[in-house]
């Protein structure tokens, strides 16, 4: 029995399609991208422009999930969803509905991680514990993201496709 099989035994059908090495690889490498993204606006947004660490965090997030989704249409769930502009859109909002519960709980771990389980991590007179908070609390959300993404947002379904597949696709 292949590691997929023994994995996707214990997972519940609707959520199967998605235990793809290949799929699940361009999505986290999507991430990273988002995550380096994020953690720029976050640095900048809080070293140079003076927010808080907090409101910095949420600057970042919400650029990371823009770039995140434009790179996942285009690359990860490339044959998935309907085509045209109003489609595109649908999806976008469909992808900042689902990941509001990701950032929610990058949120609430980045706040436990720099409030009450702050630590200090000195380089240059500067405390970048945050940015390794941030790091931790990206990739906690990054399983949420992937799997309501590929249900939610590209409507991935149990035999692999969607109703509304791209005309044209590969998979």
């Amino acid at each position: 029995m292949s590691v997929r099989q023994r994995l996707t035994r214990w997972l519940p059908e609707r959520v199967q399609p998605l235990v793809s090495g290949a799929q699940f690889g361009q999505f986290v490498s999507v991430g990273a991208v988002g995550a380096v993204a994020d953690t720029l606006v976050l640095a900048a947004a809080t070293l140079l422009v003076g927010l808080s660490e907090l409101w910095g965090k949420a600057a970042g997030i919400e650029v990371a999930v823009v770039l995140m989704f434009l790179l996942n249409e285009r690359w990860t769930f490339t044959s998935y969803g309907s085509t045209g502009v109003q489609a595109l859109l649908a999806r976008l909002g469909k992808s900042h509905l689902v990941r509001s519960g990701g950032v929610a709980v990058q949120l609430a771990v980045f706040w436990a991680l720099t409030g009450p389980y702050a630590i200090q991590v000195p380089i240059r007179g500067f405390d970048v514990w945050f940015l390794f908070a941030s790091l931790v609390s990206i990739g906690i959300a990054t399983l949420i993201n992937y799997v309501f993404e590929g249900l939610f947002t590209w409507e991935i379904s149990d035999s692999g496709s969607t109703a509304n597949e791209r005309p044209g696709s590969t998979e």
